[in-house]
């Protein structure tokens, strides 16, 4: 069985969000709760952070160069070298607290972004929202706890989201105008398998979880049947990506936020980024068409 190995022992309080650049070769991912962008290049093995003055919740490649990123309350492009934020699409959330969590761009070039409760109080107030091209943006689902996910299979007609809180991973069918239907249990972990957080998809159409509280990342299969699990030294493991010139290493995102002291001695890898061999190739990260 691969071992994880930790690449970037960066601390991060949430790291989330990873996608792989193939242009770049190169992992980007967010720290949510400290307002920046990493960027972690194997090859050379070069760190390097982009610090924002406001919170930076996710990031993804724009098919048109740059990124596109949610805010804690809009979509916006994001320049990294020139450090600056434009907001297109801000969203009516009426709560203060509210904030966007995860994201990920589908093979069609739209973007879904689920928001949650940033006090964590159990209200299922979560939404998750498609941002098209043409930069408009839709309610698609709501009644969350705290989104995660969401990851896409290959044909593009299925999407896996997740309450993490309820500790549910949903499948949706997709048509190929962005209409979802027929909301089903696609996976129901145990309180032994902590919380579903990030996903993402392989090339033989297998769902990769990160198990937040959990310890480790697992792969189940496309009728949701566990067929492997990759152990991490840390408990709180957040979300995955394929990457690498083969696209066959898993790169790994974890925090640290709300370990006690006792609990980051004995994790003192917490909040870093890890790599697995996995000798299965995976996808490369989609990128926004607007």
């Amino acid at each position: 069985m691969a071992e994880a190995k930790c690449v970037w022992d960066l601390g991060a309080t949430l790291g989330e969000g990873p996608i792989w650049d193939a242009a770049e070769q190169a992992v980007y991912f967010v720290d949510i709760k400290q307002d920046c962008v990493h960027r972690y290049t194997p090859s050379t093995g070069e760190a390097k952070t982009w610090q924002f003055e406001r919170q930076i919740c996710s990031v993804t490649r724009r098919s048109r160069g740059g990124f596109v990123a949610t805010t804690r309350h809009s979509f916006a492009f994001l320049d990294l070298a020139a450090g600056k934020v434009e907001e297109i699409a801000p969203v009516d959330i009426d709560n203060p607290d509210m904030r966007f969590n995860d994201a990920k761009a589908d093979g069609r070039g739209r973007l879904w972004a689920g928001t949650m409760d940033d006090t964590e109080s159990g209200e299922k107030s979560g939404v998750l929202y498609r941002l098209d091209p043409d930069r408009s943006w839709r309610e698609m689902d709501d009644g969350y706890g705290v989104t995660n996910g969401p990851a896409f299979a290959i044909d593009g007609k299925t999407m896996y989201h997740t309450d993490s809180p309820a500790r549910t991973i949903y499948a949706f069918d997709v048509d190929d105008a962005g209409s979802i239907s027929n909301k089903r249990v696609f996976i129901k972990f145990s309180e032994e398998d902590g919380y579903p957080d990030g996903m993402t998809v392989d090339a033989q159409g297998y769902l990769w979880v990160a198990h937040y509280r959990g310890w480790r990342v697992s792969r189940f299969s496309p009728d949701g049947r566990l067929d492997r699990a990759f152990a991490l030294p840390v408990a709180q493991v957040t979300s995955c990506v394929f990457g690498g010139a083969d696209l066959e290493t898993l790169y790994v995102t974890t925090a640290t936020q709300t370990l006690d002291e006792d609990e980051l001695l004995g994790q003192p890898l917490a909040g870093g980024l890890f790599e697995i061999p996995t000798g299965i190739r995976g996808l490369q990260s989609a990128e926004f068409a607007g």
